[in-house]
């Protein structure tokens, strides 16, 4: 909502001192967020003046058409001669008044106007647009021509409200009264302790019998429509400079003279508006829901098809408007036309306008089915005040009225459906509870009636809520009021005590460790969306039946083109890292834990829960089980350099193999064994795929896996050459390492070091040979690490030769060699055994 502070004035006499960043600073404290304050005119300097046009000359020879003019500007030239200028535009003519800039003067910009040879003439000034006054948009993007009644050497600056501050506020949807200058006005007379001018006070007649004929077919998406009829407006009737340049601050573009006051009504009040052309309605205006695929056409000339939820405005000839969203466009408002033979103006004379109060939801959802907000379905389902609907209906008719010549007929239409007053009871201290601090009843009160409500009890109250604030609907809402006036700030600051005994979950601190130990490793955590499209899919090679392709679709998507939720943090973390690539940065390693999600075989339905109680344990837990499985996952993708060359080295690239160590390194964190053996699946390479291993109560699960992706997904998803990845579950890692990390016993004997070189077929995995080792080796191995892998002539063809450094130690005693030499043999017998291993040498 933007609001222009002269404008704002007209409602609350503000201090004659306060600038726009003072009421900002005032409204903040209230509780409103505004995000800047736009300086109309900054560094404008005259003269600008009101100038008539005397000659136009037509220059040929060039490119473009342009003319050289004469204009009268009075004396502010200090000569009165005629101003020569020279201007490229063709919409204005001899007779008419425009802006003129002469030189000396400063323009938005910083852009100094001097005389100037141009076109083989001196043009002395300039002929000024609206777009290079800062004044916003007007519809013609060409010169300004003023009406003919100002005065010629009038000061424009002032003439047109060129220097105005703005702010810019963003409203929340729980504050929809805010989306009119009546509402903020009101938030600023509170904020500054003065009264408020309300706009909607005006005089209303009583709905009589004889007034435009309205017929509505459902009260509940409609309670409230009134309907009034002026005639003999003049068709050549413009809107006034003070009123198209309050819709140009507000951020709206005039349109003609009926649709600005409608407009200017709005934003006044509230109160989205509609005026239909009467001679273009065929019979009553009715309200009701749109047939299912019931065809419309709106004002902006698209055809649509309706649904059965829409509530539409109807006459004898079918649909005439979408209700709170936009008109159609077989009633809209007739351009004055002016027959060039008789030169007589034709356009609309009658309107009938409509003020009405539609059910919110009904509306937001209408424009989101058909991707269409305007300035009215945002306010409406914002919440409307219903009560200012009759006064909005007077205001335009007053305005018609006034500026175009026009006749209110006496016939005043207005059909409410049955309603009370909402009233909420709470006790007297229920602030004072919430916020930690006494206000007293004094206070609460006198809040409470600044906002509008009306307030009876003493410990107890009962609050009529005003109609204009549909959000206040319980004691914590009236709270809130009270708090955010007096003030957020004064609130007291004290830490929340923390009940000895709740740190964090076991799960939790297994995903901090994740983490720490990650970015200790060089990794970069990125945090992805957890949205997916399905073709992502296609594109990571997962197979057709995996559980990966098992997603949840949302029902209302952010974006069509990622309706899903995730089941795998693949895609946004390879999206992130080609976006870093594609700008410069080569040598990536990010990371991300997050939950993925899995469709179950048979999804179930949620309930739809209580607001006005606290939900009870069984429905949660119906909830919660109609809800997916959402397991947390760990993942990394690398790229480029591992490690910088530099005086310490040559450096090395990333590659399959880090992949691996970083999920080595998760393990260590849950402290469990991982087993990695050759793999194959989805987006990994098929040589180059290892399978990640854990043991949970003597099963053996394959919880992730790890190393180069296949090169058709790099080239499917525009990724670096050599990307590698990988990714596990970390829920089901949590659970096979059991309890909680001990710390391990350091024995203070030496250690036993015996390296051993096995030669196996070129077929087996190192991991098969590296089990066998370990469980040959028995309780005195302390660790085991494959330091060498050997092909060639030596070991012969179809053969490797792995070397291990195996190191053993003892708690309580130096290992003799013996002991030692016999642990290596053992392991080396069980390697043969289980793997047909043979000691390099023997």
């Amino acid at each position: 909502m933007r609001v222009p502070l002269s404008w704002l004035r007209e409602y609350v006499d503000l201090p004659a001192g306060a600038t726009g960043r003072d009421v900002a600073a005032k409204l903040v404290d209230a509780g409103l967020e505004v995000e800047t304050v736009e300086q109309l005119g900054g560094g404008l300097k005259g003269p600008l003046v009101v100038g008539k046009v005397l000659t136009i000359e037509e220059l040929d020879g060039f490119r473009k058409p342009i003319r050289f003019c004469t204009v009268d500007v009075g004396t502010a030239n200090g000569t009165g001669a005629p101003q020569e200028i020279v201007c490229g535009a063709r919409n204005f003519a001899v007779g008419d008044k425009v802006v003129v800039v002469l030189p000396g003067a400063v323009l938005p910009g910083d852009f100094a106007i001097a005389s100037r040879k141009t076109y083989g003439k001196t043009s002395h000034g300039m002929i000024c647009s609206g777009d290079e006054l800062g004044m916003g948009d007007d519809g013609t993007h060409g010169i300004i021509v003023l009406p003919p009644e100002y005065e010629v050497g009038t000061d424009a600056i002032e003439l047109l409200q060129l220097v105005d501050e703005v702010l810019d506020i963003d409203i929340t949807p729980d504050r929809g009264y805010c989306m009119s200058m009546r509402g903020v006005a009101r938030e600023a007379a509170t904020a500054y302790g003065l009264p408020l001018r309300d706009p909607a006070l005006l005089d209303v007649p009583a709905p009589n019998s004889y007034g435009y004929l309205v017929k509505i077919d459902d009260p509940a998406g409609c309670d409230r429509f009134t309907a009034r009829t002026v005639t003999g407006l003049d068709p050549e009737a413009r809107s006034p400079i003070w009123l198209t340049r309050r819709l140009q601050k507000a951020g709206m573009r005039p349109i003609s003279l009926a649709v600005d006051v409608t407009n200017y009504v709005m934003l006044e009040l509230g109160q989205p508006l509609h005026a239909y052309d009467r001679s273009r309605l065929d019979g009553a205006i009715g309200v009701r829901r749109a047939e299912q695929g019931e065809k419309f056409t709106t004002l902006d000339g698209v055809q649509r098809t309706l649904d059965a939820e829409d509530l539409v405005i109807t006459d004898n000839s079918g649909p005439i408007g979408l209700a709170g969203v936009m008109g159609g466009a077989n009633t809209e408002i007739a351009d004055s036309v002016t027959d060039p033979e008789t030169g007589q103006v034709t356009g609309t004379t009658d309107v009938v306008i409509e003020a009405a109060h539609f059910d919110a939801i009904t509306i937001s959802r209408t424009a989101r089915r058909m991707k269409l907000s305007s300035e009215a379905s945002k306010r409406f389902e914002r919440g409307v005040d219903p009560q200012a609907a009759a006064a909005a209906a007077q205001r335009t008719v007053d305005l018609l009225v006034l500026l175009a010549g026009g006749t209110a007929e006496a016939g005043v239409t207005e059909l409410t459906a049955p309603g009370a007053p909402r009233t909420v009871a709470m006790s007297a201290d229920h602030p004072d509870r919430v916020a930690g601090m006494d206000y007293g009843r004094e206070t609460v009160v006198r809040r409470l009636q600044e906002i509008g409500c009306d307030v009876y009890g003493q410990d107890e109250l009962v609050v009529t809520v005003p109609s204009w604030r549909p959000d206040l609907a319980e004691p914590n809402d009236l709270a809130e009021e009270v708090i955010r006036l007096e003030g957020y700030g004064n609130l007291p600051s004290t830490l929340p005590q923390v009940p000895s005994g709740r740190g964090l979950t076991a799960r939790q601190q297994l995903h901090r460790r994740v983490g720490r130990a990650l970015a200790g490793s060089g990794y970069v955590e990125a945090l992805s969306y957890p949205f997916i499209g399905e073709q992502v899919l296609d594109q990571l090679q997962f197979p057709a039946h995996d559980v990966t392709r098992q997603v949840v679709k949302l029902v209302n998507p952010i974006s069509d083109e990622e309706p899903a939720l995730r089941t795998t943090l693949l895609p946004g973390l390879l999206g992130a890292l080609r976006r870093n690539d594609s700008r410069g940065s080569h040598d990536l390693a990010l990371f991300e834990t997050g939950s993925v999600f899995r469709a179950d075989a048979q999804p179930g339905v949620a309930v739809r829960l209580p607001v006005d109680r606290r939900p009870t344990d069984e429905e949660i837990e119906t909830l919660n089980a109609a809800l997916p499985a959402q397991p947390r996952y760990a993942a990394v993708v690398l790229a480029g350099g591992r490690e910088q060359a530099g005086w310490w080295g040559k450096g090395r690239p990333a590659d399959w193999a880090d992949a691996v160590q970083a999920a080595r390194e998760l393990a260590v964190e849950a402290g469990t064994e991982l087993v990695v053996r050759q793999g194959r699946y989805g987006p990994w390479h098929p040589g180059r795929c290892a399978e990640l291993v854990v043991t949970h109560d003597g099963v053996e699960t394959v919880i992730g896996h790890a190393g180069e992706l296949h090169p058709r997904v790099v080239k499917a998803m525009g990724l670096p050459a050599r990307t590698s990845a990988m990714e596990l579950d970390l829920d089901r890692l949590a659970a096979a390492g059991g309890e909680a990390l001990r710390a391990p016993r350091i024995s203070t004997f030496p250690v036993a070091t015996q390296d051993v070189a096995l030669i196996v077929d070129a077929s087996v995995p190192a991991a098969s040979v590296e089990a066998a080792l370990r469980k040959g080796a028995g309780e005195l191995l302390e660790s085991l690490r494959l330091f060498d892998v050997f092909t060639g002539e030596q070991v012969g063809e179809g053969k490797k030769s792995l070397a291990y450094a195996l190191r053993f130690r003892a708690p309580d005693r130096t290992l003799t060699a013996e002991e030692s030499t016999a642990a290596r043999d053992a392991a080396v017998a069980l390697a043969a055994e289980r793997t047909g291993a043979v000691l390099r040498g023997a």
